[in-house]
């Protein structure tokens, strides 16, 4: 047998160690069996009692350091400890995969070689191992724990007897094979919906079967439906959702009117984008006899007609969240109250939950109020308007608005003096025709219009987190969905320094708190340069991600001790919980709210999945646009490199391609991480992050919503 051989050959101690490797290997290849000590004898074929004693003493080591549990008397099985860790897998283009998680600081590599019967996306349990290289956590996959619960997209592919599916994720490392009969109907070319039904262990494809035909892939409608399918966001209602929705009444009860604080004849205004359809808040002002200014944040009060447990409720807490595609709204709420009554339109009545704050114009809160209302909104206007009435002081309620502009800006000024990140966002839109096909690309930049909404939306948000979870005295403490920021890494923010050098600047930072502070300052010092934006883009990706827990740790971009979202009930589900929370704690209730911290950590990851679609529709409707102007030049700027390529925004129509290494034909260029720039082997030309370039659409894929460039060289 193997192990007497080995004994012969090895000391005892050395003997032991294998001995413990094997038995560790025999667990994590069975991660779900329990097994006594003559079956794990029986795996390693010995039979010398001596020797099964030994692996008898092994075990119950295993078992006291806690790689293994003992189930019953004698049985062991794989322990949860800290080298075995559930997570995401994520698939690099090289077959190379990293399991995401929270556990870890950073990401877990798993060696294409591992990789094998393993999907980009699979949820995983994976044991760390030692890497020979610094810097990385390796580790190799034991179970993949719930694949039978996904679906997959792709393009069918049909052959005589059978037929293969294309996924459309380039992250997918294979098809998806599917026996006769098992189509569903679908011709060549369609896009499907498969589920898996089997992988034998002898088989490169899984085996699958087909459960929805989307259609034409020429079809604008089924690719966005292909993209919420891929991140597995539900498109459609059950009919008891809508049937709920419906009986819900637009008018308002008399007798809850006389329950509230009735702000009817207070001047209300919403302001949002031009196409927005649900009005989550509106704002009140009010100037009063001593010279505060009274600001009401009134907030559409979706828990009084969503009650806890109800189908309507349980529907929105699997969604977590709206999805805002380039051509659509994916509802958290059945439109009936996401567009009707729960919007906060101009003359109608509503329900609300209200935030109101006695202010002085330099934004001291003087007094503040949280309770039920209800409002009569004045007027709607578009940040478009609001930001001529701001700039020209001339328009309806111009003297309202422009005090709220001023509060607001003393209100940013004291946020970011604290520490609050000051980022200008901007947004690429699209302007589409009457068949929803994209006629120009643009960006958005946020305005004084913007800013003011959102300084607003902070501080209520804000003051409702510390109102509920700043527990003093003798209050016990109450539960609550915080929205947290923890610090950056200081690793990934000296990547960012070693980055902004290529640019001249200098980047230093004393501790954590300094970061802010010092980004900041370089955002200034730099608005007005070309690659201003893009800095700011690569100082985002050095931070944290911002996330839903129960645990507060404050929210560092913000600079916020305590922070809660409470201002988007109708589009994000995290909002009615604080909602009800806060009703709870007014009324001096304790209401129940089961596994909080799991649906925290749920509606996280469906905001992750709704971002990705976002993404993922943008860059769509990029390759759409461009799809006509194959051959077209145009003049660009380098926005990333990678070992694969350079990507490019085009100045003419703000869109991205990519420059495959592979493509540039003058030279053969490799990516120097140290100098975070492509350089050729022969002329030692350089390209980095911020140069400015000529290329040339090469291609363009609407299936893999992707467009390739032509790097041209004068």
């Amino acid at each position: 047998k193997r192990f007497m051989g080995k004994q012969k050959q090895k000391s005892n101690k050395k003997f032991g160690v294998q001995l413990e490797e094997d038995i560790r290997g025999i667990f994590r290849e069975n991660p779900k069996a329990e097994l006594n000590y003559k079956q794990v004898a029986g795996f390693l074929e010995i039979n010398d009692k001596v020797l099964r004693k030994l692996v008898f003493d092994t075990l119950l080591d295993l078992a006291e350091s806690g790689y293994l549990k003992q189930t019953q008397r004698g049985k062991f099985k794989i322990g949860k400890r800290l080298n075995l860790i559930e997570g995401t897998v994520d698939v690099a283009r090289r077959g190379n995969g990293f399991v995401i998680t929270d556990k870890l600081d950073q990401d877990i590599m798993i060696p294409a070689k591992h990789m094998v019967g393993v999907l980009h996306g699979d949820r995983v349990l994976v044991e760390l191992k030692t890497s020979r290289r610094a810097n990385r956590t390796e580790g190799r996959i034991v179970e993949v724990l719930d694949r039978d619960k996904r679906k997959f997209v792709g393009t069918l592919e049909k052959e005589r007897k059978h037929a293969f599916v294309v996924p459309d994720d380039f992250k997918m490392n294979v098809d998806f094979y599917i026996p006769a009969g098992k189509e569903k109907n679908a011709v060549s070319g369609e896009k499907v919906i498969v589920k898996i039904t089997d992988w034998p262990e002898s088989a490169k494809s899984p085996f699958a079967e087909v459960v929805e035909v989307l259609g034409s892939v020429e079809s604008n409608d089924v690719q966005m439906r292909s993209i919420l399918a891929s991140s597995d966001i539900k498109y459609e209602f059950p009919d008891e959702v809508i049937r709920q929705a419906n009986l819900i009444d637009m008018q308002l009860d008399p007798a809850e009117i006389e329950k509230r604080r009735d702000f009817r004849d207070t001047l209300t205004f919403t302001i949002d984008p031009i196409d927005a359809k649900d009005f989550d808040d509106a704002i009140s002002v009010e100037q009063l006899d001593n010279g505060l200014v009274r600001v009401g944040v009134h907030i559409a009060d979706v828990a009084h007609y969503v009650p806890q447990g109800s189908a309507l409720d349980i529907e929105a807490k699997e969604r977590g969240n709206s999805v805002y595609l380039v051509d659509r709204v994916i509802p958290m709420l059945p439109e009936h109250l996401s567009n009707g009554v729960c919007s906060l339109r101009p003359n109608e009545e509503k329900f609300v939950f209200s935030a109101v704050f006695d202010l002085t114009e330099q934004g001291e809160i003087k007094k503040e109020w949280f309770g039920k209302g209800v409002i009569n909104s004045d007027r709607r206007f578009i940040y478009e308007e609001a930001q001529i009435i701001i700039e020209t002081g001339e328009g309806d309620h111009a003297e309202e608005i422009t005090q709220c502009d001023k509060i607001a800006k003393n209100l940013r000024t004291e946020r970011l003096s604290k520490g609050g990140l000051e980022i200008v966002s901007s947004e690429l839109r699209f302007e589409l025709d009457d068949k929803g096909m994209p006629i120009n690309v643009y960006k958005k930049t946020s305005k004084d219009a913007n800013k003011l909404i959102e300084e607003f939306m902070l501080l209520a948000n804000k003051r409702v987190g510390r109102f509920v979870g700043d527990v003093k005295g003798n209050k016990k403490p109450v539960s609550l969905v915080y929205r947290i920021h923890d610090k950056p890494d200081q690793e990934k923010v000296e990547q960012f320094a070693v980055f902004v050098s290529k640019f001249g600047q200098s980047f230093r930072f004393k501790n954590d708190r300094d970061i802010a502070f010092q980004m900041n300052a370089l955002f200034k010092k730099m608005k007005d340069d070309g690659n201003f934006n893009m800095i700011q883009q690569m100082a985002i990706k050095s931070m944290a991600k911002a996330v839903y827990d129960t645990d507060n740790i404050g929210h560092y971009g913000l600079g916020f001790e305590y922070y809660a979202h409470f201002t988007s009930p109708i589009r994000r589900y995290a909002d009615l919980l604080v909602h009800r929370i806060l009703f709870d704690v007014l009324n001096g209730k304790r209401t129940a709210y089961p596994e909080l911290n799991k649906i925290a950590v749920h509606i996280s990851a469906t905001e992750r999945k709704a971002v990705d679609a976002e993404r993922s529709s943008r860059k769509y409707f990029q390759a759409q646009y461009l799809s006509d102007q194959i051959g077209e030049e145009f003049t660009g700027f380098i926005t990333g490199i990678t070992d694969w390529g350079m990507y490019v925004e085009m100045h003419e129509n703000h869109c991205e391609g990519m420059v495959p290494l592979k493509a540039i034909k003058f030279d053969q260029f490799y990516f120097d991480e140290a100098e975070y720039a492509l350089i050729g082997r022969r002329s030692g030309e350089s390209f980095t992050v911020g140069d400015e370039v000529k290329v040339r659409l090469s291609r363009v894929s609407l299936v893999k919503k992707q467009i390739d460039l032509e790097l041209l060289i004068d």
